[in-house]
């Protein structure tokens, strides 16, 4: 979409504003972790903008690239796993690891496919429309309906990855907390749960929001 380019400056700040703020509050990170990940941010947009539409038309078009896709993020996730102690945070990335490279599988089926669910170069950029009751109600339904069909997707996934996890490593499933502690049960937990998240997200609830004319 075309809009002021202040718009969106104020927008981005305010969005990382509120997400480094909320790593503080809840006690998960200290200012000078924050900086450090801001400045991390800042060096990783450095190096990947100049090759995003390069790596972009890897996962799209290169026919082995969902297996490469969920291979190197797995082993990215068994990495985060490597620490001695338990900790929330290593879950949390692979939690991230799962959903981009559902997300990332999520567009390759697309693509192959022929879905175009975005439009179309020519027809780009975008100018605002003005806000009709339809269009808000439409908004609101795509939301409602998409919400609701990620958490679906992530109960059904969590209620069949755990015990799965546990029947395969032979780990005590009564207690699911100390469980999850172990990286047998956790790691695929987090991966293929939000793995499938992204997935759906991708491509699940677009072709469903196509399929009842919310598109």
């Amino acid at each position: 979409y075309q809009y002021p380019l202040m718009f969106g400056l104020i927008l981005a700040f305010c969005w990382c504003s509120l997400v480094c703020c909320s790593r503080i509050y809840m006690g998960m990170h200290s200012i000078l972790d924050v900086i450090a990940g801001f400045l991390y941010a800042i060096l990783i947009l450095v190096v990947f903008h100049p090759v995003v539409d390069l790596i972009d038309n890897f996962n799209l078009t290169y026919k082995y690239a969902p297996l490469i896709i969920i291979s190197l993020h797995l082993a990215l996730g068994i990495f985060s796993f490597t620490l001695d102690t338990w900790s929330t945070s290593r879950g949390d990335t692979a939690q991230i690891l799962g959903c981009g490279a559902g997300v990332a599988c999520g567009s390759h089926v697309n693509y192959i496919m022929g879905l175009k669910l975005d439009p179309s170069p020519d027809t780009l950029p975008l100018s605002l429309s003005s806000v009709t009751v339809t269009v808000f109600g439409k908004a609101i339904l795509r939301l409602l309906i998409g919400v609701i069909v990620l958490l679906l997707t992530k109960v059904a996934m969590k209620k069949a990855t755990i015990p799965l996890a546990c029947k395969i490593f032979r780990i005590p499933h009564e207690d699911v907390r100390k469980a999850r502690q172990r990286m047998e049960v956790e790691l695929p937990y987090r991966y293929i749960t939000y793995g499938m998240v992204g997935f759906s997200l991708m491509f699940i609830v677009p072709c469903l929001f196509h399929f009842i004319g919310l598109s």
